[in-house]
This record gives C-alpha cells, sequence and structure tokens, in this order.
C-alpha cells in the first residue's frame, strides 16, 4: 500500500484505446440506443434511483460525460425493477465495471418523510411518481448488478453512499448501521465529487489493473484486511482522557503578597520539563487511525460521537 500521490489533472490521460470524441444527443439506455450509437457494449453501466436527465444537476449524467470525454463507452441504466436480476442485464455485461448511485439523494430520505411516513410523491421522477427506487438504493443495486453478472467489479458513490462509509446511525431503523460496503459487498467506494476517482479508477480498469490493488485513491474507501506492513497504528479506539489544567491567576487583579510558602508552591506547580518538537509529517503519511469497532458505537453514544468526529477531521476537504 502506498500513499495517494498527487491527483492527475483531469484530461491528461489518453483518450481510451485512442477513440475520437464523438459526444452522443443522449447516452444510452436501452439496446436500439446503443445500436444507434454503432456500440456493441458498454465499458461502463451507470446504475441510478433517478430518471435519468442529461443535465449537469444530475450526477450520473455529470460521470457518464466526463467518461464519454476520455474516450469510455458509458449506457444507463435508470429506475431499473429491482426485484430481479433481468433490468440490470438490459445493456449487456459491461467491459469494464458498474456504477452505483441512488441518485441524487439518499433513497430513505427521498422515500420517507421525518415522521417515517411514506412519500407520495419523488421529485427525480418522471410524473413525480413515488416508489420507484427500493430502500437504501445502493445496497440493493449493487447486489443486482452482481446476480446479474458475476465478476464486473462494482464502483458505488453518491451521496447515500458518502455518508455512510463508516458505521453511521440510520434514523429510520432507529439503530446503528454497518459502512455500506459492507452491505452492499462493492469493491470500492468514491465519496464526494467523483470526477478524478472515477477517471483514474476508469483508466487503470481498462489497463488491467486489478481493483482489489487500487488501495491509495484519493477519495476512496475500500475494505481491507489488517495493517499494511510498514505503516504505523494510531490507537483511537477510546476518548482521549482531558490532562489537568492550571488555573492562572488574571493579571488585572490586585493581589495580596503570598506567604512565602504559597509562593514556593506556585513556582513549582510552574515548572515544566522542555519536550522537542518532532517532524511528524513522513510519520503521519505512513499512519492509519484506528477507529472503535462497530459493537461498540453502536453501543456507546460517546463514542460514536468519537468516530464520527475522527471522521471528518481526518478527510480531506478537497475530497468530501
Amino acid at each position: 500500500m502506498t500513499t495517494p500521490s498527487q491527483p492527475k489533472a483531469l484530461f491528461s490521460y489518453p483518450k481510451y484505446q485512442g477513440r475520437r470524441s464523438c459526444t452522443a444527443m443522449q447516452l444510452p439506455t436501452n439496446r436500439k440506443e446503443m445500436e444507434a450509437l454503432g456500440w456493441d457494449s458498454c465499458d461502463m453501466v451507470l446504475v441510478t434511483g433517478d430518471a435519468y436527465v442529461d443535465l449537469p444537476s444530475f450526477g450520473m449524467a455529470v460521470i457518464g460525460r466526463v467518461l464519454e470525454a476520455q474516450g469510455f463507452r458509458v449506457g444507463i441504466i435508470a429506475q431499473p425493477d429491482w426485484k430481479s436480476a433481468d433490468a440490470f442485464r438490459s445493456l449487456g455485461k459491461p467491459n469494464i465495471c458498474w456504477g452505483v448511485t441512488s441518485g441524487n439523494m439518499d433513497s430513505m430520505v427521498n422515500r420517507y418523510t421525518s415522521e417515517r411516513r411514506i412519500r407520495s410523491d419523488d421529485a427525480y421522477t418522471v410524473g413525480d411518481v413515488g416508489g420507484k427506487r427500493p430502500d437504501r438504493a445502493v445496497t440493493v443495486y449493487a447486489q443486482r448488478c452482481r446476480e446479474a453478472f458475476k465478476g464486473v467489479p462494482v464502483i458505488i458513490g453518491g451521496i447515500e453512499a458518502s455518508l455512510r462509509r463508516i458505521a453511521h446511525y440510520d434514523y429510520w431503523s432507529d439503530k446503528v448501521r454497518h459502512a455500506v460496503l459492507m452491505d452492499s459487498k462493492a469493491d470500492i467506494l468514491v465519496y464526494g465529487n467523483g470526477e478524478r476517482q472515477i477517471v483514474e479508477i476508469m483508466h487503470r480498469l481498462a489497463a488491467g489493473e486489478s481493483i482489489k490493488d487500487m488501495l491509495h485513491i484519493r477519495g476512496t474507501a475500500v475494505m481491507r484486511q489488517g495493517v499494511p506492513d510498514g505503516w504505523i497504528e494510531m490507537d483511537s479506539t477510546e476518548v482521549d482522557t482531558p490532562h489537568t489544567t492550571i488555573e492562572h491567576p488574571n493579571p488585572y487583579l490586585m493581589q495580596q503578597d503570598m506567604p512565602c510558602d504559597d509562593k514556593a508552591a506556585y513556582r513549582e506547580r510552574e515548572q515544566v520539563n522542555p519536550i522537542s518538537i518532532l517532524d511528524i509529517s513522513e510519520k503521519r503519511a505512513h499512519t492509519v487511525i484506528r477507529l472503535p469497532s462497530y459493537e461498540t458505537v453502536a453501543n456507546d453514544e460517546v463514542l460514536y460521537a468519537h468516530a464520527s468526529r475522527l471522521l471528518h477531521l481526518e478527510t480531506n476537504p478537497g475530497n468530501a
């Protein structure tokens, strides 16, 4: 495992297979549209819980067009019937990978009100019709993709995956749930704005690299077994104990002269041992932080808050 490298410029990659840019009127959503473009297969198939609208307000449209500019052939399956894997086979087997998202909103927020009542409408569906996506859509879609074509890497992303990338409290079930990578069995999670990550992943997959070796891409999360060799583990499974603080006297208050014994005690209390400041930048770059376990945060509110704080503290704001 290596440390994250400096991100490349988004359009510095050579076009995939030397393909010239050929902008489709819209990304294909069925076989007929693929044939009209002269395609026999897609490099990536995007599965989304929203209706497909080719505008920048819709995340899958943006990702699809970014990859199209890189020379990849991208198809979209919008709001598929999740009760079987048949709808997920409509565009054929992806040459490189699947991309899965619940859409522009978390599927549970989209489907239920704050009183846990089912919404009758959906602003991201044609006709404003509700019920066109399953609960916890990322997990359901990812599992159906696996069922449709085994062995094809599954990449999850979007707001639902991003906000559920570690153990999290789920309001609708009123319990702490596992990280979405565990439930969905996806290969890699892309969080935040995903253009740079998905472009790098696609080019590396297309070059024959295994997705299991992509462990150091900024803005991604993967499942790991143990700490890599040569790395340092920082144990943050417990809340830090506050150190004793000394109440310093207010310099603006007039104080009576203290007896000699009191002054000596005060001087002794103020004595501190000198410390040396070490350059930890190199060690920090090869340090992993162990968060409290799922079982711990599921039963301890303080440690749940502690784990959530660490996630936000250690996240690069340029990726989230």
